[in-house]
C-alpha cells in the first residue's frame, strides 16, 4: 500500500512539474514575452527598471528554474537511485547549478519586486535559504548519510514550486476575495515560505519516514 501511495505522490509531482512548466514558458517566453501584464503590477519600487535587460534575466530565469524541476524530478525516482547512480550523481549537480543559476537571477530581480522593500527582502531570504538546503543536501550524500540527503533534497525541492505557490495564492486573494494586489501579493509571498516549509515536511514524514539503504559504495563521489 505504501508503494501505491509513494507512486501516486510521484505521478502526481510529474504532473504538476510538467503542467507548470508548460504555463510557465507559454506565458513568459510566447504570449507575454514582455511580460506587459506582470511589469504593469510593479508599485512601490525603489529603483527604475531597466526593462530590456530585467526582461533578459526573467526569460533566463524561467528557463533554469525550468531545468531544476526537471532534473530534480527525475532524481526522485527510485530506479534512478539505484540503478544509474553515475547519471544520478551527474544530474544531481545540474540540479544545484540551475538552483545557483535561479537564485542568482532572481537576487538580480528581487529589488525590482512588486509591493517594494518587505518583498524584495522576502525573495532574498527565499534564496539563501534555498541555496543552503541545496548545499546541505549535497554535504550529507557526501557523508553517505542518504537517508538525511533525501530529507533536504525533499525540502530544497519544494523551492522550485515557489512561483507557482506566489501566483496561485495571488490568484485566491487577489481575483477570488478582491483584496488589493499589492496586498495580496506580499501575503502570497509571506504564505509561500510557511508553505514550502510544511509540504516539505508533510512528505518527509510520509515518504522517508522509515530509513532505506542504497547499498552506496565508498566510491560516491
Amino acid at each position: 500500500m505504501k508503494l501505491i501511495k509513494n507512486k501516486v505522490l510521484y505521478v502526481t509531482m510529474i504532473a504538476i512539474s510538467v503542467a507548470y512548466i508548460v504555463y510557465v514558458v507559454s506565458a513568459n517566453l510566447f504570449f507575454d514575452p514582455q511580460a506587459t501584464h506582470f511589469l504593469s503590477h510593479k508599485t512601490s519600487l525603489n529603483h527604475s527598471i531597466n526593462v530590456p535587460v530585467w526582461l533578459n534575466v526573467l526569460h533566463i530565469h524561467v528557463i533554469v528554474a525550468c531545468l531544476a524541476i526537471v532534473t530534480g524530478t527525475i532524481n526522485f525516482l527510485n530506479k534512478i537511485q539505484r540503478k544509474y547512480r553515475k547519471f544520478h550523481r551527474m544530474n544531481g549537480y545540474l540540479y544545484i547549478l540551475a538552483v545557483f543559476a535561479v537564485c542568482g537571477t532572481s537576487g538580480y530581480m528581487a529589488p525590482y519586486a512588486t509591493g517594494g522593500r518587505i518583498n524584495s527582502m522576502a525573495f532574498n531570504l527565499m534564496n539563501i535559504i534555498w541555496i543552503l538546503m541545496t548545499i546541505t543536501a549535497l554535504i550529507q550524500i557526501k557523508r553517505k548519510q542518504v537517508n538525511k540527503h533525501r530529507k533536504w533534497m525533499v525540502r530544497s525541492y519544494a523551492y522550485c514550486f515557489t512561483n507557482l505557490l506566489i501566483k496561485f495564492l495571488t490568484f485566491v486573494l487577489y481575483d477570488v476575495l478582491g483584496m488589493q494586489y499589492d496586498m495580496s501579493y506580499t501575503s502570497a509571498i509571506l504564505g509561500t515560505i510557511l508553505l514550502n516549509y510544511s509540504l516539505a515536511e508533510i512528505v518527509i514524514r510520509r515518504v522517508y519516514r522509515i530509513p532505506t539503504h542504497l547499498g552506496l559504495s565508498k566510491n560516491i563521489n
